[in-house]
């Protein structure tokens, strides 16, 4: 069956990504194994850094990036508890695979003077919560059970959102897929859908290319340090 197998990168926009960078290093131990000009935007900066070798954390600064404000309870929640607007993200949650790492990193954080609590015993995980830059809402959790949708998935909270049984199995066991070998055409624009927010003409122009020509123009294969460039 077709389906996302992980999470390849979160991408989180900054106006400081040096701050991010030094964070994220220094803080939480994660290795920066790229950065470079972002491909296609003209002044954009991209950056990745490894959690795991098929996982990575990335960065975008964009220009006028800082000078737009944050407001907690619209583009940040600043914490688990807090809210932001439909499509921002609330929280982020790394990985470790004990609970002794749990501790580990509760401990590195404080070392590096940030204020971290925890852990809490969420029955599905166990995690620790703190702050990053820019307001990022932060938590590190541990799991060593995968969930059982029998004990976690509550009929009561599904009536809430306004989910039936009929519509709850269909969550849980979603139509399989297997592909039909990259001939599906483009579908007709319907703005009924969700769209990425670009001008509208240009967007059109990308939806009516066909996907070769897309991988053709918009492709940057080569990385951007070339090899023995840097070597002493």
């Amino acid at each position: 069956m077709v389906k996302p197998t992980g999470i390849h990168h979160i991408a989180i926009m900054t106006g400081d990504m040096k701050a991010q960078l030094e964070f994220l290093t220094d803080v939480l131990g994660c290795e920066l194994v790229a950065i470079f000009d972002m491909h296609g935007v003209p002044d954009g900066l991209h950056a990745f850094l490894k959690l795991a070798d098929d996982c990575s954390f990335s960065l975008v600064q964009l220009p006028g990036v800082k000078d737009i404000p944050i407001e907690l309870g619209v583009t940040h929640a600043g914490s688990g508890a807090g809210k932001s607007a439909g499509g921002t993200m609330q929280h982020l949650a790394f990985k470790v695979d004990s609970r002794d790492a749990l501790i580990a990193m509760r401990d590195r954080i404080r070392t590096k003077g940030v204020n971290v609590f925890g852990p809490i015993d969420h029955g599905m995980c166990q995690s620790i919560y703190f702050a990053g830059p820019e307001q990022l809402s932060l938590e590190v959790a541990w799991s060593d059970i995968a969930l059982d949708p029998a004990r976690w998935i509550d009929p009561a909270t599904l009536a809430k959102i306004g989910v039936t049984p009929e519509e709850a199995q269909r969550l849980i066991h979603p139509d399989t897929y297997d592909g039909e070998g990259g001939t599906v055409p483009q579908p007709p624009i319907d703005p009924a859908k969700p769209h990425q927010a670009m001008p509208e003409a240009a967007y059109k122009q990308i939806i009516s290319l066909p996907d070769e020509v897309i991988w053709k123009m918009a492709s940057y294969a080569e990385a951007p340090v070339k090899v023995g460039v840097n070597d002493e």
